[in-house]
């Protein structure tokens, strides 16, 4: 024999090598027309000067971020002042979709275990069970929360027929109510990768780990949670990103006291007379953080990927 096979090393032939171009075109063709162009349009925008009854003027200009981070008067002639309004709707809308990630975590890892430790045969129930509310559209079911919530909704009147309260409970247009409805809204998103990872887990460590006499909570921490952890992190990301581009939830359920930075980037683009410009700036912005968060956990998850290699 020769070459490789008398060595004993594997040869590997691309079969696809000379063709592996043209089959990624069209798959690199929809990434660049729905993906990047919309972003490309979008960045664009936000450097353009907003036209006093709506629309753009295409003249270049840095006016939609200052108008962002800096506040310089009502005729824009004053000393520029941090713009709080808009930092503080950020910083809301990282905690609502933090807070939302960790509920979802906190109901999903534990629904997701217990799917993954029934038979096979009924686990694709469960998985069924789990996705077919997500059938309907998000919006129907945002208002259908909207309705359960109310003052006079079905929740509050059954708490109120079983003495639990005397009196409703004010939930609409509070952040509990978009947590609420960010929880519900992104659940599944936790669950399913969650799931994946704790199907593949061998049960027989954790078997091991109690004969070496250590406890659940032991087994959970030092066992389990290490194993499942590309599941757990992919399940976060999954529901903090697009968590903190909502704006269904806090435009039915939080009202206007609790606005998010996806309902600030709506508004924008509402009607004609919207500031497109800003609205792209605040959309760009949003992009750029969720991108530093997704390279900070690539980051983490190859130096992880070194240390146990």
């Amino acid at each position: 024999m020769a070459g490789g096979a008398a060595t004993g090393a594997s040869v590997t032939t691309d079969t696809y090598a000379e063709a592996r171009t043209w089959l990624l075109l069209p798959a690199w063709a929809v990434l660049g027309f729905f993906v990047l162009a919309p972003v490309g349009m979008m960045l664009v925008y936000s450097f353009l000067t907003k036209e006093f009854r709506g629309g753009v003027i295409w003249e270049f200009s840095l006016a939609a971020y200052d108008q962002f981070f800096f506040d310089r008067g009502l005729f824009g002639d004053e000393a520029p002042k941090i713009e709080w309004t808009y930092i503080n709707i950020f910083w809301r809308s990282i905690w609502q979709a933090g807070l939302a990630t960790v509920m979802s975590l906190l109901i999903g890892f534990p629904t997701a275990y217990f799917i993954a430790t029934r038979p096979e045969k009924v686990r694709p129930i469960w998985v069924f069970l789990i996705t077919i509310p997500y059938w309907v559209n998000l919006l129907i079911r945002t208002v259908s929360m909207k309705f359960l919530l109310r003052d006079n909704g079905p929740l509050n009147e059954f708490l109120m027929s079983v003495g639990v309260v005397s009196e409703p409970i004010h939930i609409i247009n509070t952040n509990f109510a978009v947590q609420l409805g960010l929880f519900y809204s992104y659940l599944p998103f936790m669950v399913l990768p969650v799931y994946a990872s704790v199907e593949r887990y061998n049960f027989t460590l954790s078997e091991a780990a109690a004969d070496l006499y250590a406890s659940k909570w032991t087994t959970l921490r030092r066992v389990l949670l290490p194993t499942v952890k590309p599941g757990v992190i992919a399940g976060c990301i999954l529901v903090f990103v697009p968590s903190l581009g909502s704006f269904l939830a806090p435009d039915l359920l939080g009202g206007a006291k609790n606005f998010m930075i996806g309902s600030l980037i709506e508004e924008q683009f509402k009607g004609s007379a919207g500031n497109w410009p800003f609205g792209a700036a605040a959309a760009m912005i949003l992009l750029s953080m969720v991108l530093v968060i997704l390279m900070v956990f690539a980051r983490q998850q190859a130096k992880s990927g070194k240390e146990a290699g």
